[in-house]
């Protein structure tokens, strides 16, 4: 079977004790504080307390988690943009 990951993503947060995301390539870590996604718009690093997955369906790319959430950031896939990337490109 193919996968049918969206090509965009989608954040929903209900009382900052669930989260449902669509979207989701890859689970990259996690543990009951921290959990780091490889999402279509680039990895995502949720923090919190008590985190724990519900669902992560890889095919369709949805994700949900339940815990006390603080923090989500977004960073972005920068590969070669560093000085020594350019450098021995």
């Amino acid at each position: 079977m193919e996968e049918i990951i969206r090509q965009n993503s989608n954040v929903i947060i209900e009382n900052r004790k669930r989260l449902n995301i669509t979207g989701v390539k890859e689970c990259v870590s996690f543990d009951d504080e921290t959990v780091i996604l490889d999402t279509v718009l680039g990895t995502l690093t949720l923090k919190g307390e008590k985190l724990h997955i519900i669902n992560f369906d890889t095919k369709t790319g949805d994700f949900s988690l339940e815990g006390k959430l603080f923090a989500l950031a977004y960073t972005q896939n920068q590969s070669g943009s560093s000085f020594f990337g350019r450098l021995f490109k």
